[in-house]
Parts: C-alpha cells; structure tokens; sequence
C-alpha cells in the first residue's frame, strides 16, 4: 500500500508558500528611532545589522501546512494496494444460500455475494427479476484485484446468458449446484423453442405477387396452407408475432394497418423509402426493414417477380426470408455444465482511491483552526 500523484503539476501550488512568508516578514515589529538632545555628544555607534526574523512561528507553520494539503489535493494524492483481494464467492440468484453455504468449503475470511447488480452480500435478500447474469460475471471480474479467487455457484440451467461464453482475467472455480424445487416440482432446463413462421394474410391484387406468395406459404406451413387475403378496409387480427401482413398496393398504409403495426405487427410492403436492407451475394438489396413502434415493418426491394428478384426462384429462399423475419432468438438459457468461463482475459489494471475526501476535510478543520488562531483577541494583545 502508498501514495501516488494522480496529476504531478497540481504541487506547483506549493509556490503559494511564499505569501505567507512575505506576511510575516512584513508584520515583524520593527524598532523606531526616537531623538533627544543628550545623544548628540555620545559617539556615534554602528547600528546593528537587521536579521531576518519570523514572527509566530506556529501559526506561520499552521498556514503553509495548509497550502501543502491544498496543493495535494490539487495533484490528486491517491491511495494504491488499497485492493481487498478476500476470496469471492458469488451465488446466482434463485440458488438457496443455506445450501450453498454448505456445499462449498470456502475460506473463513471468504466474502459471499449474490450475482446481482451492486453484488449485495448474501445476508441480504436475493434480488428478484431477470438479469444478464453473463454480463454480472464479466463485470464482477472485472471488479477483483488480479489474483482473488473466484468461486461461482450456478444452477444446472443458467438463464441471463448472451451468445458468447465468458472470458474472464482468472481462472473461476465453477460449481454447479441442484436447482430448487419450483411449487414442489423440479426447475425447467429445456432451452426456449424455436419461433415458428409466420402465417401470411394479404391485402392486394397482384396475381404474380399472389402466386410467389402461395408457394412461399406452403414453404413454411406444409403443401395445404392456404394463403389468406385481407381487403385493405378489413377488421385486422390481434397484433402478434403469429401473422405477417403483405400489402400489395403502391398505396400509402391504411390508420388501421398503422395502429397494427406500432402494436407489435408485422407488415410487408412494396418498395417506398430508404430502410436497413438485406442484401445478396452480390450486393443487391432484397429486403429493407424498420421499427414503428413496437411492431416491424418490411419493404421488398423489387415486384414479386421472377425477372425483377430472381432469388424468388432458388430453393432456400422461403428460409433466407424466414431467416429474416425471424431471426434465431438470442440464447436465454444454457447447461451450466458447458458453459463454464474460460480465461486469458488482459487483466484490469488496479485503480487507486483517490483521498478527496479526507484531504477536504482535513484542510477545513486546518482552516478553522487557523482563522480561530489569527483573529483571536489574546494574539492581537500580544501583538
């Protein structure tokens, strides 16, 4: 543990050391000359030298102790190897703490922590709600000294992941403990399923469109899916991510379209204005897609034509589109087991405490001594 300079330049304020110096110089009392007649037949004597002298030599310690802790304050004065390196041991929320506990022989000075935003101790309530617990660890490592031993304690299934497993700056002690039972039945670890595709419902006349559109419905739902049409004017379904409307007509979106979309809707359009696009191999734009609201709205770059989107004819398209408007879902739920971090992660270097706070409050107490000491009635007596 020591001190260290967070900005070195502030110590030039120490120059400030020279104003109480030249005050006290300048208060020192100094003699007078007083004439009376029987001094002209003495001889006259040198006159002695003047010394340099400081008066009240405490209190001119006092001031310039004062300018030394605000030129500190100035340069940053910080605190390093403050780190508290006590083995962690963090316990994923929904695990009993009893029973973790009892499951792992850590260390007696060991600190226990829920991995929860602001890691509470395990004395207090397991936080409730979903959370990034893959993002938690990450940031938890981050956090620790470099060389604190970690110890995790998950669940079999562990939600709150993302796609990437995680790569920490130490290598963490993973245990994977039983699950509580949920309502006296044992906790689900199936992963989530699949989105399924959506069903078609089209509003428009374009007979090419149409039959492009039929193909691609039996595509998604098998050879006797029939393709539904909807007029423009039509009460709509419910909002969901169950159905896709197609509009087929240069015409701007019916209100009832618009309010279905910002519901959470999804709708297909012809080519109207600049949006995210999906592109080919070549580089030719297939679908352009943006949010309204909570819905989604698409836009065919081209007719449903053969001649004008030649990928029409190839056979992963129905997927490729699919791919697009159902993107695979970001992972949730892991087995544990598996998803055990790695490391190799470049430490975080230690950053020093700085001591603001304590400096503040030293020269505040400093200064009120010092006022209290200069304008005190017995130094002015003296004086």
């Amino acid at each position: 543990m020591g001190l260290s300079l967070l900005l070195p330049l502030g110590l030039l304020a120490l120059a400030a050391w020279l104003l109480p110096l030249l005050i006290h110089l300048a208060r020192r009392q100094e003699a007078r000359l007083t004439e009376f007649a029987a001094l002209r037949w003495l001889r006259a004597r040198p006159k002695p030298r003047n010394r340099v002298r400081f008066d009240e030599w405490p209190l001119l310690l006092l001031r310039l102790l004062l300018l030394a802790l605000l030129a500190l304050l100035l340069a940053g004065l910080a605190l390093r190897g403050h780190e508290d390196t006590r083995p962690r041991v963090a316990v994923t929320t929904g695990l009993d703490p009893a029973a973790a506990r009892a499951a792992v022989a850590a260390p007696r000075d060991a600190r226990w922590v829920w991995l929860a935003p602001g890691f509470p101790t395990l004395d207090t309530p397991a936080p409730t709600g979903s959370q990034s617990n893959a993002s938690l660890l990450r940031e938890l490592d981050a956090q620790l000294p470099e060389g604190t031993p970690l110890t995790v304690l998950v669940p079999p299934a562990w939600d709150g992941v993302d796609a990437q497993r995680p790569r920490l700056t130490r290598q963490v002690d993973w245990r994977v403990l039983p699950a509580p039972p949920v309502d006296g039945a044992s906790a689900d670890t199936t992963a989530p399923a699949a989105r399924a595709a959506p069903r078609l419902r089209v509003a428009g006349e374009d007979a090419e469109a149409l039959r492009y559109l039929r193909a691609l419905q039996r595509a998604w739902h098998g050879a006797d899916a029939a393709l539904a049409t909807q007029a423009g004017d039509a009460a709509l379904p419910a909002a969901d991510d169950k159905t896709l409307l197609v509009w087929l007509s240069p015409a701007p979106l019916p209100a009832a379209w618009q309010a279905w979309l910002r519901d959470g809707g999804q709708v297909l359009i012809e080519p109207r204005t600049p949006l995210p696009q999906w592109r080919d191999e070549s580089g030719r734009v297939l679908l352009d897609a943006c949010a309204v609201g909570r819905g989604r709205l698409w836009r065919l770059a081209a007719p449903l034509r053969a001649e004008a989107l030649p990928r029409l004819l190839e056979a992963d398209f129905p997927a490729a589109l699919l791919a697009r408007l159902r993107p695979p879902p970001t992972p949730g739920r892991v087995d544990s087991a598996s998803f055990a971090p790695s490391s190799g992660q470049a430490p975080v270097p230690a950053q020093p405490r700085p001591l603001i706070g304590m400096l503040a409050a030293l020269i505040a107490l400093l200064f009120l001594i010092e006022r209290a000491w200069a304008t005190s009635p017995r130094r002015g007596a003296r004086a």
